[in-house]
């Protein structure tokens, strides 16, 4: 990482500067990360050239259309009111990272080679649960096909592979290096394009090895793939760790997947989920998308802004909270606790409530007595009326969610990130209002009211004047909820001072009196 620390950058243009007039080629711009990195771009680096998005025809919809789709997203309100004219700057590429050669045609290839400078390569599948064939084809392969394409540009000034900071589960502390493969990249793709579908299941645990699913060992390797183009392209590897709501861009708590904290404030604040099987104390890593995107544009310019040497590393951020700020499990649902009675959602099923327990026993008698019991209950009523049943299903989707999660819940990690620290020390004091990036000084309380501000805006779709409505009903959940609470303690306690044994002790305590 020396030329992040010795450099003289008093003549470096700045961010805005820099990217003036470029082109750049975008994989994953459908996704969450991939809009707030487009809308950040077109936002504040208004004179740049244009912008490429790798988009592939999908369930049927073409990939022109899903760019008109993408484009008419709420993560682009600010640039609609502002710089009405932005969607001018963006264009589609048809293709697939999944596809041999990306799926490009001859001419877009073309178009590719001799126009872009800058690539962020974004796309990859983050489910835990992928078959390793279609892990290693989407964020294995799929890289090797993005740098391939990157080391024929003729005018390439940076190359930006996002990663994860969960790619090396099995160290701890993870810092800022790149690690030894956990197997050769290269036979990988062998074996998975070989081997029949079901063998590559069966043997699949065994060789993913100390990892704990297809999502980290696949990502683990394309760096590998990255790391090979040292000296010879301009790469650099970003390791976003959770990737949650904004602070600040585009809005305060622009939210567009139930992934992380999203989703279990959600199903919290439904009432429909009581128990969480973690440890109350272990610190959760996460990181605000606005965040990390600014992160990823101002590594593109520093490593853009020097030339290439052959003797050049490959750059490497934990784009991590680490130990900048810190908050616990217990911390969050306790926040989420504080911030429902004034924000609640709408149609909740029940009271928020539950907790979090280290005990596996107990954690799975909660989920057969509060998760699940109670959906039967309500899916009989609903059958019963006549209505489609539907808390069974969201139950099972919730268990299995938290069965691919409880890897991360469980375990602590300490996460080095000195070089993302050291990076945003360089930004230029122009560039510091519109770039500058910092976690420390995020309010939790705050932050979290905007999330579920988001979450109830962007996730659930619920509108404002809907609020008073929500209140009145959780007032109502409340009142039920303590009404079933004394009736059952007030029953257990009835059945205590019923049994023989209790009654024989009181019988001789008055006995004796």
């Amino acid at each position: 990482m020396g030329f992040l620390e010795d450099r003289d950058l008093s003549s470096v243009p700045s961010i805005a500067e820099f990217y003036k007039g470029k082109t750049i080629f975008i994989s994953g711009g459908s996704g969450f990360m991939g809009k707030v990195l487009v809308e950040k771009l077109l936002y504040s680096c208004p004179d740049l050239d244009r912008i490429y998005l790798l988009l592939r025809n999908k369930k049927g919809v073409k990939s022109e259309d899903r760019l008109a789709q993408l484009l008419s997203s709420l993560c682009f309100d600010r640039l609609r009111r502002e710089r009405p004219s932005f969607a001018s700057k963006v264009f589609v590429i048809a293709g697939d990272v999944l596809e041999v050669g990306l799926g490009l045609s001859e001419e877009d290839r073309t178009l590719l080679v001799n126009r872009v400078n800058i690539v962020f390569h974004v796309a990859a599948s983050v489910r835990f649960d992928d078959p390793l064939e279609y892990a290693v084809r989407m964020n294995l392969r799929g890289t090797k096909e993005m740098v391939e394409l990157a080391a024929d540009m003729r005018n390439l000034c940076s190359f930006i592979h996002v990663s994860t900071s969960y790619s090396n589960t099995n160290r701890d502390p993870i810092e800022e290096i790149l690690y030894p493969p956990h197997a050769d990249w290269r036979d990988t793709l062998e074996v998975c394009e070989k081997t029949d579908p079901h063998i590559l299941k069966v043997l699949t645990p065994k060789y993913l090895g100390e990892l704990p699913n297809t999502y980290t060992f696949s990502k683990q390797l394309a760096e590998n793939v990255v790391a090979e183009y040292a000296g010879k392209l301009p790469v650099v590897i970003i390791r976003p760790s959770i990737v949650i709501s904004s602070v600040e861009e585009p809005v305060p708590g622009w939210i567009e997947n139930f992934n992380g904290p999203a989703g279990l404030l959600v199903a919290c604040g439904k009432g429909i989920m009581r128990s969480l099987y973690t440890d109350p104390d272990l610190i959760a890593d996460y990181m605000p998308v606005d965040i990390s995107i600014k992160s990823f544009i101002v590594a593109s310019w520093l490593r853009g802004t020097k030339e290439l040497s052959p003797s050049d590393d490959v750059p490497i951020y934990n784009c991590c909270a680490g130990k900048l700020n810190n908050i616990t499990m217990g911390e969050m649902v306790t926040i989420g606790k504080q911030i429902y009675p004034s924000i609640p959602l709408n149609d909740m099923l029940w009271h928020v409530g539950g907790d979090l327990t280290t005990s596996k026993t107990v954690h799975y008698i909660k989920v057969i007595l509060l998760h699940l019991l109670p959906a039967i209950l309500v899916d009989t009523l609903l059958w019963a009326m006549g209505r489609k049943p539907l808390l069974v299903k969201i139950q099972r989707r919730i268990y299995i969610a938290n069965l691919a999660l409880m890897y991360y819940i469980t375990k602590q990690w300490t996460f080095d990130n000195k070089n993302l620290v050291l990076l945003r020390s360089k930004i230029k004091e122009v560039d510091r209002k519109s770039f500058y990036y910092e976690i420390e000084n995020v309010d939790k309380y705050e932050y979290f009211v905007n999330s579920v501000k988001g979450g109830k805006k962007y996730l659930l779709k619920e509108k404002d004047e809907d609020l008073p409505r929500a209140k009145i009903h959780y007032q109502r959940m409340l009142i039920l909820d303590t009404m079933v609470q004394i009736l059952f303690h007030g029953y257990v306690f009835w059945w205590f001072l019923h049994l023989s044994f209790v009654q024989n002790f009181i019988s001789y305590l008055f006995s004796n009196v």
